[in-house]
């Protein structure tokens, strides 16, 4: 599935039409990557670009919300910083175990 991304260079006009009873014209500014990621997604899930726009929009008119889910993906940085936590761990580096409260706090305050 192509990744949506929203791009604040935003300078090419596409044009979607809204199938309303009145046939509204609804022009969006997009850049031309992301134009060919939204028309390519719309398509996998058997839709044209006009009709999931029309899907997106009614369901936020309906709801009286949006909602944008973050992706759940680690970046890169974070990713290397958990496999240097993961070699960590398995070596038993900078890693501490305490049995219980007091042994936590005190380990803290020696920090």
């Amino acid at each position: 599935m192509p990744k949506v991304l929203l791009d604040k260079r935003l300078h090419m006009l596409y044009n979607v039409i809204i199938m309303t009873t009145n046939n509204a014209l609804l022009s969006v500014r997009t850049d031309s990557v992301t134009k060919k990621e939204i028309t390519e997604f719309a398509d996998s899930v058997g839709l044209s670009v006009s009709a999931f726009v029309t899907v997106i929009l009614k369901q936020a008119v309906k709801e009286g919300r949006i909602v944008l889910t973050p992706s759940l993906e680690p970046t890169p940085y974070l990713e290397k910083v958990m496999r240097e936590a993961l070699a960590d761990y398995r070596a038993g580096k900078n890693f501490t175990r305490t049995t219980n409260k007091a042994e936590l706090t005190t380990y803290l305050d020696t920090l």
